[in-house]
């Protein structure tokens, strides 16, 4: 029985699993990185019995950010897809920058939930674009669509919350988005 090198290949990784990885790890991790927003977010507000309205509209967004999550760390599993290696980072970069919005006040927290569910939406909506075409896909592609709706109420939940009544608004969006689109790269790859 003779080896022919050209079944070997069609079955090695070609540009469109690499991309299919890709997204699947980066989804992942951006979800991940949500949840330890929010847990950070909660650690300052759980902390003050005056601000339980708060800390309840953001255990909803969590618990959406978690189902979520679940549902990536599922299809990873299904896929053989490894998740992003900074995960430690990630849960510690995000807890970080949760408490930090949130020692700022209420108005800054919904600036950073605005400025990051801003760049996830339209991540989505490029995934969701791409995947248009792919019959093999369409399963991810309508999870996409139902997450990234599920991110554009967080966004339009923070907005109306004051998010971008919060002091220096622009500069705090435009870092945390800038933030937000490195580690998109970033979990693309590692």
């Amino acid at each position: 029985m003779t080896h022919d090198p050209l079944d070997a290949a069609a079955a090695l990784p070609g540009p469109r699993s690499r991309r299919l990885e890709e997204m699947l790890r980066v989804d992942h991790a951006g979800e991940y990185g949500a949840v330890a927003i929010y847990r950070g977010q909660r650690a300052v507000f759980d902390a003050l019995p005056h601000k339980a309205a708060i800390a309840g509209e953001i255990a909803e967004m969590e618990a959406g950010e978690i189902d979520h999550l679940d549902t990536f760390d599922r299809v990873l599993a299904e896929r053989g897809v490894r998740p992003t290696l900074l995960s430690p980072l990630w849960n510690a970069a995000g807890f970080g920058l949760g408490a930090a919005t949130a020692l700022m006040g209420e108005k800054a927290a919904m600036a950073c939930t605005e400025a990051v569910e801003d760049v996830i939406e339209k991540h989505y909506a490029e995934q969701i674009d791409a995947l248009e075409t792919d019959d093999a896909e369409q399963d991810l592609r309508q999870t996409l669509i139902r997450f990234r709706e599920d991110e554009i109420g967080h966004k339009t939940t923070a907005e109306n919350a004051g998010a971008r009544q919060a002091p220096g608004y622009g500069l705090l969006s435009a870092v945390i988005k800038i933030g937000c689109r490195g580690a998109i790269r970033i979990a693309e790859k590692i």
